[in-house]
């Protein structure tokens, strides 16, 4: 499905669809409880507004396309995919080209296909709360029908069978299951928008994601899962006229960086899941996963100097001069977006928080890792229905801090708001994106940081203690499965 048609099918059934989600997990109840983390230590919090600030550095990591119980579903302690008493995985995703079902299973491979993710892909894949739309939504319309008919293609690792049913565990991503045991687990962050990776970048950087008449005027915009650019959008310039982070940090000369890698994006420019001549990204070029050039008021107060090649995040670590605020956006084979290896993946994260975790910032940093939408792979807890833009399905997510509370796992409902959240907590003396007060109007119908249930990253936080110390990690160990591949 193009990237046209898609948005056309958001804006026919996308709002219904999203009401009947939210009509179906009311009356399916709450998920299940999840069992007591196996290692919890106790909060003893100061005073939030205190104890936020010791932390002056805030690095997003953002890697791509994958699910919570598709990185963390067997995590002991965590939500993770439903048991029988028995042991037993107890979810079974139906096939229709099949007619049988399929139980997660797990998945040894550090190449994966995934499924699709456009908005209508995840309506599909939550299927009015059944959490059972996976397996169809890729035999029917996605990668799999590729692959069927190119096996042997670089991007079908599966030779054409689903592999959106696979789970990872500590043999394939011992880096990630480490940083979970060591720091804070999230398990209950979902995707801030229905969408795929363009829409979740923006939500990462402006808390909204909009379709716009007008690349000027930000009361010229409405909500939408599947932004289209508006007719007198400027290649790499202003297109999206809503206020984003960046405006309110400088306005209060708070200092922050957006680090690209360059090399190539993983998706066409419609999203697609099969792109044989994927287009570059760079830090001055607007590309899907580097959306900000292409934020009017970005371009309007000077600040595209400030989106920066990904060499001078590790230069300011080493030089013990990081920014207040820094996005790290990896480029196509370190982002774990199918098919990219899920080693190279790791081995980026892992060399960018040790990068973090040797610099002279460290004792005041926090990094905060997530990836941007689910990738079309299978999760079981039903998001909360929050507006029309989602929230979307559950991704993982972790903090890593020498304050971070150690082997908690966080079960607060939270997305990338509460990303914002904390930087606005920390920053800005907790001001808002809120068109009434932040000095920028725009049409965006609410606040999302100020929603009800939205969790408050300052609980993953133990202020009272001295900081920890790092704690390096091997990006590619020589006992590690996929040894060979993760090296670059």
């Amino acid at each position: 499905m193009n990237r046209r048609r898609a948005v056309a099918i958001v804006a026919g059934v996308g709002v219904a669809a999203v009401a009947a989600i939210a009509i179906a997990s009311r009356s399916a109840g709450p998920s299940a409880a999840a069992p007591e983390p196996r290692h919890t230590t106790p909060a003893r919090h100061v005073d939030p507004p205190q104890g936020i600030h010791k932390i002056k550095h805030v690095i997003v990591v953002m890697q791509e396309n994958r699910s919570f119980d598709s990185y963390f579903g067997t995590f002991p302690g965590a939500e993770g995919l439903p048991r029988s008493p028995s042991g037993r995985f107890t979810s079974c995703v139906p096939n229709v080209l099949t007619h049988v079902c399929q139980r997660p299973y797990h998945d040894m491979d550090d190449r994966n296909a995934g499924g699709p993710h456009h908005a209508v892909s995840a309506i599909a894949d939550i299927n009015h709360g059944k959490m059972n739309g996976f397996i169809n939504t890729e035999v029917t319309g996605g990668h799999a029908g590729y692959c069927r008919a190119n096996p042997d293609a670089f991007t079908c690792p599966n030779h054409g069978d689903p592999d959106v049913m696979g789970y990872h565990t500590a043999r394939e991503i011992p880096n990630y299951w480490t940083y979970a045991r060591n720091f804070v687990l999230q398990d209950h962050l979902f995707e801030p928008t229905l969408g795929w990776s363009e829409p979740a970048h923006m939500f990462m950087v402006s808390a909204w994601s909009a379709t716009c008449k007008s690349a000027f005027d930000p009361m010229s915009c409405r909500s939408d899962p599947g932004p289209t650019p508006p007719p007198d959008a400027v290649k790499d310039g202003p297109t999206w006229p809503w206020t984003d982070l960046t405006y309110l940090l400088h306005q209060q000369h708070v200092s922050w960086r957006y680090y690209v890698a360059s090399g190539k994006v993983p998706d066409c420019t419609d999203g697609d899941m099969v792109c044989p001549n994927a287009p570059s990204q760079n830090a001055t070029k607007t590309s899907i996963w580097n959306p900000l050039p292409s934020f009017t008021d970005v371009t309007e107060t000077g600040q595209k100097r400030f989106i920066q090649p990904a060499h001078r995040y590790f230069e300011s670590a080493r030089a013990g001069a990081l920014p207040a605020v820094s996005w790290v956006i990896p480029s196509e084979p370190e982002s774990e977006h199918p098919p990219a290896m899920i080693s190279r993946g790791q081995d980026w994260v892992t060399t960018v928080v040790n990068a973090a975790m040797s610099s002279p910032d460290w004792n005041s940093t926090a990094v905060f890792v997530s990836w941007d939408d689910w990738g079309g792979f299978y999760d079981h807890v039903v998001p909360p229905n929050v507006d029309v833009n989602g929230y979307g399905v559950r991704v993982p997510a972790m903090v890593i801090s020498p304050y971070a509370r150690k082997g908690f796992i966080d079960h607060q409902m939270l997305s990338f708001d509460a990303y914002a959240k904390f930087i606005e907590d920390d920053f800005l003396s907790s001001r808002r994106l809120d068109p009434r007060t932040d000095g920028r109007p725009d049409s965006r119908p609410s606040v999302r940081e100020n929603l009800p249930l939205l969790g408050d990253l300052v609980k993953d936080f133990d202020f009272t203690r001295q900081p920890r110390p790092p704690m390096i990690l091997d990006p590619c160990p020589q006992h590690y499965v996929f040894h060979a591949d993760c090296l670059p």
